[in-house]
């Protein structure tokens, strides 16, 4: 009975926790080898995943756009009823914040992409007045210098008129099945947009409980020691994170209005279009002015290269004033990577999620850095070793 007793399994928990992260470290090795043996099936599940999780993300990137205005509601309308109806001032905060976002949208919507139809319409039908131009321009060349052979030119430009007339139609046939798919697309992007401001809705109610539930699970799972440094560098990243968000759309808006006005006080062609591709692409850290500037160059050259010329000056003049005193008066630092930074943060955000990835890649790049530099610095001061 006794050796019964002294062969009883008795628990150890340090031994338990030793095969928990055993265990742990295997699966995580199995589903790693998985999926680099399965490379093309696991690009296809992220790819799949990402298109699921999108409606979130985005909603999470609205709600995070949109909460400096909410707050800055929210502390208004609390100095106006002396901190009475706390609930009621925040819903209300919101309300407003959601007002002003779809007010301006509404104008998009109404006011801006219709001339923007009308602009691109407009430059369809001038396709035929500037091929014809082009061709004159060449069958002239050849009276002007009698001594030089233009006639390859010149056949490969009569070659060119069937191959641009077939194009046509065959793009006239597709048209109705493209036409469908763009519309089947355009109701899935606006099902998304729905469930993306109805997520965003519920993270800014949220969001009190949402960093209450960060905290509690911190401390839960670290060491006191160990929270309060992960908090204070999940704070770092968010003030980050949002500086550049906030302060790069802030300025392309700037950017994109003041680049409307100038073309209209110089009497530019597609004043609107440009500006619009200007305040977008403005957004694209280093690259984007000088991406921004080349569809621009190109439809004012249709018009006249006086006007190219003009508007080349004027883009630069713009930039120099971007980047010389509203960027850094907005901006700051706020990333702190250096150019050769930049460049790579762009080149694998745009390979990975295109437009938006060379946006967003900057910050995330940025933030990284921040989590490098703080962890070498403790591993320096581990080492008693110069920080610098």
């Amino acid at each position: 009975m006794n050796s019964l007793k002294n062969n009883k399994f008795e628990s150890n928990k340090k031994y338990f926790t030793i095969c928990v992260y055993a265990v742990c470290v295997v699966a995580i090795g199995c589903i790693i080898v998985k999926a680099i043996m399965d490379w093309d099936s696991t690009l296809t599940t992220l790819g799949q995943l990402r298109q699921v999780l999108s409606p979130f993300l985005i909603g999470a990137l609205i709600a995070y756009i949109i909460n400096p205005f909410v707050n800055q509601v929210l502390r208004l309308l609390e100095k106006l009823f002396h901190g009475r109806f706390s609930l009621a001032c925040k819903i209300l905060a919101i309300l407003l914040a959601y007002i002003v976002v779809l007010g301006f949208v509404s104008i998009v919507l109404f006011y801006i992409i219709p001339q923007l139809i009308d602009t691109v319409g407009d430059l369809v039908n001038k396709i035929p007045e500037v091929y014809n131009q082009f061709t004159d321009f060449f069958f002239n060349l050849e009276s002007r210098y009698p001594h030089t052979d233009f006639a390859y030119i010149n056949q490969l430009l009569v070659d060119m008129e069937p191959d641009l007339i077939q194009t046509a139609r065959s793009f006239a046939t597709d048209a109705l099945p493209k036409l469908y798919a763009a519309s089947m697309s355009l109701i899935s992007w606006l099902v998304n947009l729905l469930i993306s401001l109805i997520v965003s809705i519920y993270m800014l109610t949220e969001k009190d409980h949402l960093r209450r539930m960060v905290r509690r699970l911190s401390y839960a799972f670290l060491k006191k020691e160990t929270a309060l440094s992960f908090l204070q560098t999940c704070r770092e990243c968010e003030r980050i994170f949002s500086k550049f968000i906030i302060g790069k759309s802030i300025d392309s808006l700037i950017i994109g209005i003041l680049c409307f006005l100038l073309m209209n006080i110089l009497r530019l062609p597609y004043a609107l279009l440009i500006s619009v591709i200007v305040g977008v692409t403005n957004m694209i850290p280093y690259f984007g002015p000088y991406i921004g500037a080349i569809p621009g160059a190109l439809l004012t050259l249709i018009i006249s290269p006086t006007s190219c010329l003009i508007y080349l000056i004027m883009i630069l003049c713009l930039q120099q004033f971007d980047g010389l005193i509203l960027g850094p008066k907005i901006l700051g630092d706020s990333t702190g990577l250096r150019p050769l930074w930049i460049i790579f943060a762009i080149t694998i955000g745009g390979k990975l999620a295109g437009v938006l990835g060379m946006f967003l890649g900057v910050p995330l790049v940025a933030i990284l850095s921040h989590l490098m530099g703080k962890w070498i610095d403790k591993l320096l001061r581990e080492k008693q070793a110069p920080v610098e």
